[in-house]
């Protein structure tokens, strides 16, 4: 008996001590947050590639992004071989043209940057941004994020010199504390730029502007989780000091219009371009999700004929979008996915004789170097990600976003849940990430021939035909 009584001692010490580790650890969010039964997480995790013969799920198989393109996100944020053996799981819709002798590494050279509005001329911006990296992090809300989510990715931005967006609610002082370069974006209940009546406030405008990190201002028409209803935060995260970002009572429902009052039209859309593009000085983009493909004939069509209305860019979100919070049928049912309006968008900006002028960017579940780069082929000059990110700072698909108890930290409202996520330790995954993306689409650009990302075009990718022999281009 006395030996039994001694292992269970041993047996408590031992876990009070892993206990311990695991608190004052600042690594890994999950085992901070629940220590001691984060390791079994951990252990399916490492020894599932093991057990592969006997499981029931294979890793493409999980909704909305499956074991293997999270595990490369995990694995390339946290610095570790992407190299893989044996074979490829994937099932691919497309595959890339090499070339017979592809770019050696001497030849190869480095992404040149592609610069975001005019210096002259009309629809000119005073200070034009140029942009170094074609794979960037798309718009996230603090309040959306917790405050140490939003300061894990400002920092790593900055490392990995990688643009960032806000979101729709409001410049907070956790986008500006690490230095990255910033999009302002404006949605429809103008978050951080309003008056007390919900209109555009130039005076805060002008504020936001003289911020030198903030490098643009986009206009949000919609977003790919729920085109046609405005952005829903629960009022269980409108804490006081995101209701003093935003402009609006503390402990409500933030609920945006389902679109911007002011804007109704083409030429109203263009007439507010024009109004915070001659109040900022910076470049204007438009975010969208493409439904009516008529109407982006009609505005590019505007923009040929009035210089002074068109966007420095437009940001295509598909409809597989994601959100902290969107009705089923719209985040399932509405809007075109990315595949179809990237390709449709590209082609009519090249119809009205606009690619030199507007620049393009694609969001929609491009968390991989193949996407990235099927993006940039189809047209896209950069590429934007919110929930890569999500994953690089240790999101683990738990699918409570809404909620605040997000168990690793990023979009949780409890404060214990937050302190599990270190600013310092998740920046260095962010921007490891980042430069991981960039990588491994250059290498593809390489295996193409090609020097540079830059160069990628329609005839570099093939769609691959289901069910008939050969292969059929995705475009000319």
């Amino acid at each position: 008996m006395l030996g039994v009584e001694i292992i269970i001692v041993l047996l408590v010490l031992s876990i009070a001590a892993l206990y311990l580790h695991d608190v004052r650890q600042t690594k890994h969010t999950i085992l901070r947050n629940y220590p001691v039964i984060g390791h079994f997480r951990y252990f399916a995790e490492t020894w599932g590639e093991y057990m592969r013969q006997y499981q029931y799920l294979p890793d493409w198989s999980e909704r909305p992004f499956n074991r293997l393109e999270r595990s490369w996100v995990y694995r390339s944020a946290k610095g570790l071989s992407n190299l893989i053996s044996f074979g490829s799981e994937n099932v691919p819709s497309f595959i890339f043209r090499n070339a017979a002798f592809p770019t050696l590494e001497e030849e190869q050279k480095p992404y040149p940057g592609k610069q975001i509005g005019v210096s002259d001329g009309p629809g000119a911006c005073r200070e034009p941004y140029m942009a170094q990296s074609f794979f960037n992090i798309s718009g996230m809300s603090y309040g959306a994020l917790s405050h140490a989510a939003v300061s894990a990715l400002s920092r790593g931005a900055k490392m990995a010199g990688v643009w960032m967006s806000t979101g729709e609610g409001g410049l907070s002082p956790y986008h500006l504390e690490g230095g990255a370069d910033l999009i302002m974006q404006i949605g429809t209940a103008k978050y951080g730029v309003r008056d007390a009546l919900g209109n555009l406030s130039e005076e805060k405008l002008r504020e936001i502007a003289a911020h030198p990190q903030v490098r643009m201002f986009e206009v949000k028409l919609a977003q790919g989780a729920k085109p046609g209803k405005g952005g829903i935060l629960p009022a269980h995260k409108v804490t006081a000091e995101v209701a003093k970002i935003r402009g609006i009572p503390v402990g409500q429902d933030s609920i945006s219009p389902n679109r911007h009052k002011d804007i109704g039209n083409v030429q109203e859309l263009g007439a507010f371009i024009a109004r915070v593009r001659g109040i900022t000085g910076k470049p204007v983009g438009v975010k969208f999700v493409l439904g009516d493909p008529r109407f982006v004939d009609e505005w590019f069509d505007d923009c040929a004929s009035n210089p002074a209305h068109c966007p420095d860019y437009v940001q295509i979100d598909g409809g597989e979008g994601g959100t902290g919070a969107a009705p089923e049928p719209l985040a399932d049912y509405v809007g075109m996915p990315i595949t179809q309006a990237l390709p449709y968008v590209a082609g009519l900006r090249y119809e009205h004789g606009l690619q030199q002028r507007i620049r393009i960017v694609a969001s929609g579940k491009l968390i991989t170097p193949d996407k990235v780069a099927w993006a940039l082929c189809m047209g896209a000059d950069f590429v934007s990600s919110a929930r890569g990110f999500m994953f690089s700072l240790g999101c683990i698909q738990a699918m409570k976003c809404g909620s605040g108890f997000c168990p690793t930290g990023v979009t949780a409202a409890d404060e214990r849940l937050i302190r599990g996520l270190n600013p310092a330790d998740k920046a260095v995954r962010v921007a490891r990430y980042a430069k991981k993306m960039r990588e491994e689409v250059e290498i593809i650009a390489h295996s193409c021939g090609l020097t540079d990302a830059s160069y990628f075009a329609p005839k570099h990718v093939t769609e691959i035909e289901r069910g008939v022999a050969g292969f059929r281009a995705a475009a000319n």
